[in-house]
Formats: structure tokens, C-alpha cells, sequence
């Protein structure tokens, strides 16, 4: 995995982003090894350790939760930067918010289209910090100015697409120009990298005013007890009709049968009941078990 490979053409997992690397330690000895959307970070402990008690020979798991379009760089580039190290391993799994990622890699001839299928929904709300300060009241108070925003980057991050539709929804191209294009230029609009690691941050640094984000991620920080408000879009333009969570088992996985437990598992009721139970909209049966 790490040595000395021409290291040309490779995406860069930003430094600071090893709380996305989980269990790297063993990475080569993986025996199964998990790219997932990185907004699923806050559900992947209890997964996971669900998923080992009911398979408990999948004893070294090995898992990222990077944003879905960095992953799908890193897969179609056959490995990605870290620091000093490259990172070659091959996943068994991959899971993004968008169905374009798993069009491209069936394209590129790393799975076919039976190897995906849909699993798991969310929504877009506004983080804000405690008591909301700035006013935000609807998806137009983003183009005012002074109102200071963390925009998920559409380079690396799948929700980037459905907020851009959700700006197009509430205010035509004149609101997205005016998010995505002068606001960016006059520097109200900060782009992230990572935006469920960085937005928050921002919030409670109060160097941003509102950030658009995962209704789980909100949930997630009330938990963790940050002091943090949510905003809702409303229905009509919280995308929760559109946005949907594929997976796959990636053609050439070096651990396909443990692959194939984890995608069966990832249907059961009791993993998409740990889903809801943090925020997420199940797209199959669940069970309170």
C-alpha cells in the first residue's frame, strides 16, 4: 500500500482528514474494506459492530468516510495521497449519494449494473449556530450579503448537487450565480473540503453563519451537544424526494463473499432501523430490534 509509486494523477486526502481513515493500522490485512459517503460517519460504529457480531470472522474492517466523489477519485485513480503515503488498497464496498458515481464506474468497467442498488435517503436542512443570529429563515437569505456561508465544493462532495438544485428551485440561476459565483468571489461563500467536518467548526467558530447540510448531521451534533440550530428548506426544497444512497460491490473486491455479507446485511431491517435511528429516511423495511 504505501512505497515508493509514481504518485502522478492521484487525488490528496487533505492531511487533517485521518479521523476519515479508520482502522488504517490494517489496512493491508484488511478483510473487508468499506468506502461509504462521509456523511454516514455518525452511524458507521454501531454498523459495524452489528454487522461483526452476526459475522464475527470479518474480524479486521478497514473503512473511509470521505466525501463519495474524493473516494470515487481515489478508486478510478488506483490509490490516493495521504500525508507521505500512498493509499492503493481496492474497496470491496462503495456507497455514494449520487447515481452518476456508480454510472461512471459501470462505464469504466468496474461494475456492471447489477452489481448496485439503491439503499437509503436523506434531506437537506441549514446548520446555524444557537439562536441563529444572521435571520436565516429561507434558502433567498443565502444571497444576502454579509450572510456568510459553508458551501459543500461540487468537486468533491455529491450533496453540492441537489443544494445547487435546491438555489435553482428557490430562486432560479440568479440565486445560484449569486451562491456559487459573487458570493464565492467576494468571499461569503467558503467552500469545503470535508463539510461535515468543517462546517460545524465553522459554525461554533462563528466564522460562517449558516452552512447547508445532512439533516443527520444536525441531529448528530444535538447529540454530541454542540450549540448548534437547524432551518428547515421546507419539504417543496429539501431535495428529500431526490436524494437517494447507492452501494456496490466493486468487480475486482479482493474479499467478494464478505463484500456480499456486508451489501445483504446493509438491506436487513436492523441496519437500515440503525440508519433511521439517526436521521436517515430507510429505503427498505425496518425493525426496532
Amino acid at each position: 500500500m504505501a512505497g515508493e509509486k509514481e504518485k502522478i494523477g492521484f487525488p490528496v486526502i487533505p492531511s487533517d482528514r485521518e479521523d476519515d481513515l479508520h482502522n488504517l493500522d490494517f489496512v493491508d490485512s484488511a478483510d473487508l474494506v468499506l468506502f461509504v459517503a462521509g456523511n454516514q460517519f455518525m452511524v458507521m460504529d454501531e454498523l459495524i459492530r452489528v454487522f461483526q457480531e452476526k459475522h464475527p470472522n470479518v474480524k479486521r474492517i478497514f473503512y473511509e468516510t470521505l466525501p463519495p466523489g474524493l473516494e470515487l477519485k481515489q478508486i478510478l485513480s488506483g490509490g490516493a495521497l495521504f500525508r507521505d503515503r500512498v493509499i492503493d488498497v481496492v474497496p470491496d464496498v462503495y456507497a455514494s449519494v449520487t447515481e452518476k458515481a456508480m454510472e461512471r464506474l459501470e462505464r469504466d468497467g468496474f461494475i456492471t449494473k447489477e452489481d448496485y442498488f439503491l439503499y437509503l435517503h436523506n434531506r437537506i436542512v441549514f446548520m446555524v449556530p444557537e439562536g441563529n443570529p444572521a435571520q436565516i429563515v429561507s434558502v433567498a437569505d443565502l444571497g444576502r450579503e454579509g450572510v456568510r456561508i459553508s458551501q459543500p465544493n461540487p468537486e468533491y462532495e455529491d450533496i453540492a448537487y441537489y443544494i445547487i438544485d435546491m438555489y435553482q428551485q428557490a430562486g432560479g440561476e440568479d440565486l445560484v450565480r449569486r451562491i456559487m459565483e459573487e458570493k464565492r468571489a467576494e468571499g461569503t461563500t467558503i467552500l469545503t473540503v470535508v463539510h461535515h467536518r468543517e462546517t460545524p467548526l465553522r459554525i461554533l467558530k462563528k466564522t460562517v453563519d449558516v452552512g447547508p447540510v445532512w439533516a443527520t448531521e444536525v441531529i448528530h451534533a444535538r447529540q454530541s451537544k454542540l450549540s448548534i440550530d437547524m432551518v428547515e428548506p421546507g419539504e417543496n426544497l429539501d431535495q428529500r424526494d431526490r436524494i437517494n444512497y447507492y452501494i456496490c460491490r466493486l468487480g475486482n473486491a479482493a474479499h467478494p463473499e464478505n463484500a456480499k455479507r456486508f451489501l445483504d446485511f446493509i438491506k436487513s431491517a436492523r441496519a437500515q432501523g440503525i440508519y433511521e435511528a439517526h436521521g436517515f429516511v430507510p429505503h427498505f423495511e425496518t425493525s426496532a430490534q
